[in-house]
C-alpha cells in the first residue's frame, strides 16, 4: 500500500508520525509513504515546460514500487494506492493519468475526489500574480532563483487575497475551491477532470474505495471561529454560492432544527466540497465502494465532530499517536480503529472492504462510527439537492 499524504498541494509530508505504518506491516501490508514537490515548486505552470512535477514525482515513486517492492517483501502486482484530502485528490488524478497506467491496482479515496484541478488559463493567472509579488519575470526559471522562504510568503499571501476576495474574474477556476495550486488540466499528463477520464475508462480494472468524513467542514468552521459567527444570511449566502436556492437549504435546517447557522454551513460546504463528488466518483466508476466516518472528536467542547481528518489516525490504528490526542481525546475507541484498519487491509487484499459496492438504485455506504453498520440512500433528501451538479 501506498500512501499519499495531504495538505491542499502545498504543505504536508509523509513522514507525519500517524502515518507510521507498523500496524500495517503487522497485519501483512507493506507500506510505503512518499513526499513530492508541493505548491509553486509542484504545481505552477505558464503554459510551457512540463506541467504537474508534483503528480509526476508520485508517478515515479509509484514506479519504484513496481521496480524494487519485491525487495521489501511487496508484491508488485497488487499496489494499493490511498491518500486523505489533496492525497485523495491526487488518488482520483492518478487514476486518470496515463503515466500512471499499470502502476497500481487498487485506489482509496479519503476526503478527496476528482473534481479538485485547474485550467491552463488558472494556472497563468495564479503564476503571474505570484510573480507579482515576488518581483520577477512570470517563469518558472525566474520564481527558481527565489529563497525559498519568500516562495512560502508569497504563495501564503496569494492563498489569502484568493480567500478575501474569490473573484472567479481574478483567480478563474480556485475562486470556489479556495486551492491556489492544484493539478491542471494541461491535455496530456492530465487529459482532463479526472472524474472525467475515469467515466470514460481511463481507470478501468482498478477497484476503488472511496469516502468522506460527516462533519468535514468543522475543521475550518470551528477553530477558525466562523462557525461561531454565522447567520441564517450566512447560511443562504453559502447555499447560493454553491448553487442551492433558499428553498433548497431549508432543506438542510429542517433536517437538523437544533443546528447553529455555522452547523448548518458546515453541513452544505461538506456536501458540496467532498460527499457528492465522492458520491459522483462512485457513479463513475461501476462496482466502487463508499464510506462514511462519522465518530465524532470530543475536541473543542464536542463542537469539532467528525471533522475533516478526523479517519487518518484510526486508518492507520495509531489513534494514541501523541499528536492526534488533542482530537482524539483520551479514550478513542479502539473498536473503531480496527474495524476500518481491517477493511482497508482486506480491500487491499481482495478488492472488497466487506460491504456491497455503491449503485444509483441501491446507494450502498458503510458507515463507520460508535455502531458501525451499513446504510441505504442515507440524506438522499439532502443529496438529490445536487443532481446536476459535476
Amino acid at each position: 500500500m501506498v500512501f499519499i499524504h495531504g495538505g491542499a498541494f502545498k504543505s504536508g509530508s509523509g513522514a507525519v508520525p500517524i502515518y507510521d505504518g507498523s500496524n500495517f506491516a503487522r497485519d501483512g501490508v507493506v507500506l510505503v509513504t512518499i513526499n513530492y514537490r508541493l505548491g509553486a515548486d509542484g504545481f505552477l505552470w505558464f503554459g510551457d515546460g512540463t506541467p504537474n512535477l508534483g503528480m509526476l514525482d508520485q508517478v515515479a515513486a509509484l514506479s519504484w514500487v513496481r521496480d524494487n517492492i519485491r525487495g521489501f517483501g511487496g508484491d508488485p502486482d497488487n499496489v494499493t494506492i490511498f491518500g486523505e484530502s489533496a492525497g485523495g485528490m491526487s488518488v482520483c488524478t492518478l487514476m486518470a493519468m496515463p503515466a500512471a497506467r499499470g502502476l497500481f491496482h487498487r485506489a482509496i479515496a479519503q476526503s478527496g475526489a476528482g473534481h479538485s484541478t485547474i485550467g491552463p488559463d488558472t494556472a497563468r493567472k495564479i503564476g503571474n500574480r505570484l510573480a507579482a509579488i515576488l518581483g520577477v519575470e512570470p517563469s518558472r526559471e525566474a520564481i527558481a532563483t527565489v529563497p525559498m522562504d519568500k516562495l512560502i510568503e508569497a504563495q501564503n499571501q496569494i492563498g489569502a487575497e484568493v480567500f478575501a476576495k474569490p473573484s472567479t474574474e481574478l483567480w478563474g477556476d480556485v475562486a470556489a475551491t479556495l486551492m491556489t495550486f492544484d493539478p491542471v488540466v494541461d491535455g496530456k499528463i492530465l487529459p482532463g477532470r479526472p472524474i472525467d477520464c475515469i467515466e470514460q475508462g481511463s481507470a478501468n480494472g482498478i477497484d476503488l474505495l472511496i469516502g468522506t468524513n460527516t462533519e468535514e467542514g468543522n475543521l475550518f468552521f470551528v477553530p477558525s471561529g466562523l462557525s461561531a459567527k454565522a447567520t441564517d444570511a450566512s447560511v443562504d449566502a453559502i447555499a447560493k454560492a454553491y448553487g442551492l436556492t433558499a428553498t433548497e437549504a431549508a432543506c438542510y435546517r429542517d433536517n437538523r432544527p437544533s443546528a447553529t447557522p455555522g452547523e448548518i454551513c458546515s453541513a452544505i460546504f461538506t456536501d458540496w466540497f467532498y460527499r457528492v463528488p465522492a458520491l459522483r466518483m462512485a457513479e463513475a466508476h461501476p462496482g466502487t465502494y463508499v464510506y462514511e466516518f462519522s465518530w465524532r472528536s470530543p475536541a473543542f467542547q464536542n463542537t469539532i465532530g467528525a471533522c475533516h481528518g478526523i479517519e487518518i489516525s484510526f486508518v492507520f490504528d495509531n489513534i494514541n499517536d501523541p499528536g492526534v490526542r488533542s482530537l482524539n481525546g483520551e479514550n478513542p475507541p479502539q473498536e473503531l480503529s480496527r474495524e476500518i484498519h481491517r477493511a482497508w487491509v482486506d480491500f487491499a487484499t481482495s478488492g472488497n472492504p466487506g460491504w456491497s459496492p455503491y449503485a444509483s438504485d441501491s446507494r450502498v455506504s458503510m458507515k463507520f462510527g460508535d455502531r458501525s453498520s451499513v446504510t441505504t440512500d442515507d440524506r438522499h433528501d439532502e443529496i438529490k439537492l445536487w443532481d446536476g451538479v459535476r
